[in-house]
């Protein structure tokens, strides 16, 4: 008999197209049919754009789902899953759309395939609001692992707002179930490295702006630490126009953090490096053992996870707080915040600590 689906209020909390994510892919893994409503309600364009709606086609197509009411615009779907299908999937929103954001919402699904999927993932890999690929690759990556995620991704093409054009390979392969993880030492910072780029007709000198100005900006604060930022020109495998830079840090634990910024025009080159170091340097300072921008994308596979993950974090980010409420409502899963008193940590440092659910891949 199917069960009532699950009332979901796309509005609350961040109330951006995270809700959709999250929900979709849970949705997706726990076989609970939801119903989606004021979708991006608060927003200058409310509803689903694009993106969204890409990312939702691509989880119905993942889990043979019936999806209603998905069209741009749309404030209200309802997804009923199926049975998780591996193999290959393709997903295009025809724009700057994020891959990375369609990588989000499928990744999970795929673990709990029977077998290895790949995803053709179309639009932009370096987007405003969204992670760009380097840190998908280098920062989510490494830590999801540790989790007993495993997934290869492969950027054939760079694309940039507004005209996309990005496409990247990504193979995902099954899980039985999610280790618990525990990241609450975050050691001393050993490593800090970094690309700044430019693609099209941009002049590489931009590169070099933001590399410099990034490093003028790291050097103020932290003085021992040889810093190596690579200047890159994007040759054939870029569309379109763009500039950006990403800095990683890395500490003697295995801990990751980043700075990014994206150029936008009519804005230095300089200003843009400065931006990207002082986000990193913001998410160096507060001891936590991930940035604000990996915190909300762990909440889903803490939520899966069989047995408890506690990871130290800077201040919790709304995104944060919407995947837990989310992830509470979908799964068995309870999540607590507390803040850390010890003496290295700063006065924004909390503990987030998840008894996960244990979802288990029916398929192995």
């Amino acid at each position: 008999m199917e069960s009532a689906a699950v009332q979901l209020d796309g509005s609350v909390m961040e109330g951006g197209g995270q809700i959709l994510r999250v929900s979709a892919a849970l949705s997706c893994i726990t076989g609970s049919a939801v119903k989606i409503t004021k979708i991006r309600a608060g927003r200058s364009t409310p509803g689903l754009r694009p993106q969204h709606l890409s990312g939702l086609q691509l989880v119905s197509d993942l889990c043979s789902a019936s999806l209603h009411g998905a069209s741009i615009g749309s404030t209200d779907i309802s997804l009923t899953p199926g049975k998780i299908q591996s193999g290959n999937h393709t997903a295009d929103p025809q724009t700057a759309g994020s891959v990375c954001l369609l990588l989000q919402v499928s990744l999970p699904c795929a673990l709990f395939a029977e077998a290895s999927s790949q995803f053709c993932l179309k639009g932009g890999t370096n987007a405003e609001m969204a992670p760009q690929i380097d840190y998908t690759v280098k920062v989510f990556k490494p830590i999801v692992e540790k989790f007993g995620v495993h997934f290869d991704c492969e950027v054939k093409m760079r694309g940039y707002y507004p005209k996309g054009g990005g496409q990247v390979l990504v193979t995902v392969n099954p899980v039985k179930e999610l280790q618990p993880v525990v990241m609450t030492e975050r050691g001393n910072i050993t490593k800090i490295y970094g690309r700044a780029f430019v693609a099209g007709v941009l002049p590489f000198k931009l590169a070099k702006d933001m590399s410099a100005a990034a490093l003028r900006t790291i050097r103020k604060e932290i003085k021992e630490l040889y810093i190596n930022i690579q200047s890159l020109q994007e040759k054939e495998h870029a569309c379109g126009n763009g500039n950006g830079i990403i800095i990683i840090a890395e500490s003697s634990t295995g801990c990751l953090f980043a700075g990014s910024a994206l150029g936008k025009k009519g804005v230095y080159a300089d200003k843009i490096g400065i931006e990207a170091a002082e986000m990193l340097l913001r998410n160096i300072r507060h001891n936590g053992c991930v940035d604000e921008f990996l915190q909300d994308q762990l909440i889903i596979f803490m939520a899966l996870a069989k047995g408890t993950s506690r990871i130290r974090t800077g201040p919790v980010t709304l995104h944060t707080q919407t995947a837990i409420h989310m992830a509470e409502q979908l799964t068995q899963a309870k999540f607590t915040i507390t803040k850390c008193e010890d003496e290295q940590s700063s006065n924004d440092t909390y503990i987030i600590e998840c008894e996960g659910s244990g979802a288990s891949n029916p398929n192995l």
